[in-house]
């Protein structure tokens, strides 16, 4: 049984099935597929009805035709999309399980047959490397139930480094694994992740009957500000780039793969990242949960003594200046310069992979001398065009794997591994 109700709300009259009801608020489905939390204290009933959910017969019908349908999982890690206020402080917190966030969005169970897991309830600063194997465990699973493809729910704050994390690690991905995040709880009548998660599904849905598709991580939210245009992503060099806006995330040095509208029609401007799926099983290098990977920003007005802490690291991602620049010491009349001196006693003992903090743009330490010295002093990475989180996300795979490092970093698993003497 649903109760459709209808409310005066502060002069608006607002008409849907009711999701949910507490002391203070009710919450109620909108035609235009948000929901709307709104205070009873503003509310003046106008009518209430309920309505048969359906029949028997069209409850078989609906079992029978559902099994046709393309089949999602739905892996939920926690994140704001999984998330809903509390009004008592006005704090979001991760509350939602997946049948909860599914029962807010019934209209994707109209399109496609999905099965959620819960993974986790956690703040996506959180997830390190021990959740990233957890999550390819998961997907795995999916792959072997046959699963069409995969969603991901997961907070945005570091989204970009799972789906680079899980691209690395994946062999031989059959299906799309999408990762889908929200800018505003699912409750509050702004969210944005049912749009998300409809331009998901609807992707998955469009890309199992192609010969060619993407068989790959990627990543699903907001192209614009508005609500017209979504983006799919490539799971490697995309980037947060704003705290707050809806289209927060974008494609660093690359085009998107794709841009679907709200009539759900897809734009591919990434063809080459199309393949035929092969017959070989899929599979994972897990991570190596005991790694140290760390950062260092250069920064005007260095000292040599700032690289010290370095050594307790396996590797670490040094973000230089401009093309991959790092300065002298605190005194540029001096003859030696410290800093490369200290760079090259710890790239003796530590993995040093460089990146630039201009975002855009690719490493060249060749152009300048204070670059040669950089690289001859044993740092890793000249002419990528990564960005720090991709590379921070490669050199734990690399340095997960088997064999010859060496080997590893310069191996181009699946061209997926964005590394070019030229930015496209």
């Amino acid at each position: 049984m649903t109760k459709i109700l209808e409310v005066d709300y502060k002069g608006e009259i607002i008409k849907g099935p009711l999701l949910k009801e507490d002391e203070t608020y009710f919450m109620i489905k909108l035609s235009s597929g948000y929901n709307a939390s709104l205070k009873k204290v503003n509310c003046k009933i106008i009518s209430e009805t309920d309505i048969e959910d359906t029949n028997s017969n069209e409850q078989s019908k609906k079992k029978s035709n559902k099994s046709k349908l393309p089949k999602i999982t739905m892996l939920h890690t926690g994140g704001t999309i999984a998330s809903k206020v509390d009004y008592r402080t006005g704090a979001v917190s991760n509350k939602f399980t997946p049948e909860e966030l599914l029962n807010l969005f019934p209209e994707l169970n109209e399109i496609a047959d999905i099965k959620a897991n819960l993974i986790g309830n956690f703040s996506s600063e959180d997830l390190g490397f021990t959740e990233q194997n957890i999550i390819l465990k998961n997907i795995i699973e999916s792959v072997n139930d046959g699963a069409d493809g995969i969603i991901i729910g997961h907070g945005t704050d570091t989204l970009h480094y799972t789906a680079a994390f899980l691209q690395y690690a994946l062999r031989n991905l059959k299906i799309p694994v999408i990762i889908v995040g929200a800018q505003r709880s699912s409750d509050r009548a702004s969210s944005d992740a049912f749009l998300n998660l409809q331009a998901a599904t609807q992707f998955i849905i469009q890309n199992k009957n192609k010969e060619h598709k993407f068989n790959r991580v990627g990543i699903c939210m907001h192209a614009t500000t508005d609500d017209k245009t979504f983006n799919i992503l490539d799971g490697i060099n995309a980037r947060k780039m704003h705290s707050t806006q809806r289209d927060a995330f974008k494609q660093i040095n690359y085009s998107p793969f794709a841009r679907m509208d709200l009539k759900h029609e897809i734009q591919i401007l990434r063809p080459d990242l199309e393949t035929k799926s092969n017959e070989e099983e899929t599979s994972f290098i897990p991570y190596n949960e005991d790694l140290k990977i760390g950062f260092f920003k250069a920064h005007p007005n260095m000292y040599d003594w700032e690289l010290d802490h370095l050594v307790q690291y396996d590797a670490v991602v040094l973000e230089g200046t401009g093309v991959g620049n790092i300065g002298a010491n605190n005194d540029n009349f001096k003859k030696d310069n410290l800093v490369l001196k200290k760079l090259s006693e710890i790239c003796d003992k530590v993995k040093v992979f460089s990146g630039v903090q201009t975002v855009y743009g690719q490493v060249s330490l060749g152009i300048y001398s204070r670059g040669r010295d950089i690289k001859e002093s044993g740092v890793i990475g000249d002419r990528t065009n990564l960005t720090t989180e991709s590379t921070f996300c490669r050199a734990a795979h690399v340095l997960s794997c088997e064999g010859d490092f060496d080997e590893n970093w310069e191996e181009n698993h699946e061209g997926f591994d964005l590394i070019s003497k030229q930015i496209k």
